[in-house]
């Protein structure tokens, strides 16, 4: 497959994905979910290196991009008391948690009708096993800060290497495990910057893991990100020239990256 067919392709898959999120009940109340570009070019490589059809293919993108999306839809739900929730709050509140089951119940319908149990099984345990990460990142005291960062990498992750496993795909595990930590910590060090707030740097303050938690949450995302990058590096040359698109694709993102971090650098 060339780059026009592959972009066409990936244009093909968002807007199915767009056509099966769109709700404009929802839609009046709660911002329209976010489509991952990263972990949808992943996966979209990923099921162009098998022999199945277009159409399969497509299915097992747009069901598995749906887990995505129900799972970051319940992460929008806050951590807020009853007692400071307002009416029009709890609504909202209420509407994010039944938009998540509602795209959960998306994905589970559009592979009922491919009748394909070992998907829907990979998928589901999936599922478990994240949530259960994400208690123990969210929730939990980390011996360390890298001990967190290690298991955001693979709540970020590991619903794509279930799929590879699946597809006999794991060449690319080590690949996406960096660079989707690397988008998560630069999205959270955004965050920081822009708000001052972050999951980073919560778990950093209630947990009083730093004297300064703001300086030092972006300090080490940086050296975090910068230590991604390097893996990256290495992880893209590593892989099988079936992977070629996604192998310029992602030189091409980490040029980017660095010519945009020189440009602070030589600004600040």
């Amino acid at each position: 497959m060339d780059s026009i067919s592959l972009e066409l392709q990936l244009r093909r898959v968002r807007l199915a994905l767009e056509t099966q999120i769109s709700h404009p009940y929802l839609e009046k109340y709660i911002p329209k979910p976010v489509i991952d570009n990263d972990k949808l070019m992943i996966l979209t490589s990923l099921m162009n290196t098998t022999d199945l059809p277009e159409s399969k293919k497509d299915h097992y993108i747009i069901t598995t991009m749906l887990v995505q999306i129900a799972l970051d839809t319940h992460d929008l739900v806050a951590n807020q008391s009853a007692e400071q929730e307002s009416l029009q709050y709890k609504k909202k509140r209420q509407l994010t948690v039944l938009a998540g089951d509602y795209y959960s119940g998306l994905y589970y319908y559009l592979l009922s009708k491919l009748d394909d149990v070992a998907m829907i099984h990979v998928l589901a345990s999936a599922i478990k096993e994240i949530n259960e990460l994400k208690m123990v990142a969210y929730y939990n005291k980390p011996d360390t800060i890298q001990d967190w960062m290690r298991t955001v990498k693979q709540i970020e992750s590991l619903l794509i290497q279930r799929v590879a496993e699946q597809i006999q795909g794991t060449e690319i595990n080590t690949l996406s495990e960096e660079w989707l930590l690397m988008t998560r910590l630069t999205k959270e060090k955004q965050h920081v910057l822009s708000s001052g707030q972050s999951l980073l740097l919560d778990v950093m303050t209630r947990h009083e893991l730093a004297q300064n938690p703001k300086k030092q949450a972006v300090q080490l995302m940086e050296g975090a990100i910068q230590k991604s990058m390097q893996k990256m590096e290495t992880a893209v040359n590593q892989l099988p020239l079936k992977f070629h698109q996604l192998t310029t694709y992602v030189h091409d993102l980490l040029n980017e990256y660095s010519r945009k971090n020189t440009k602070v650098v030589e600004e600040g």
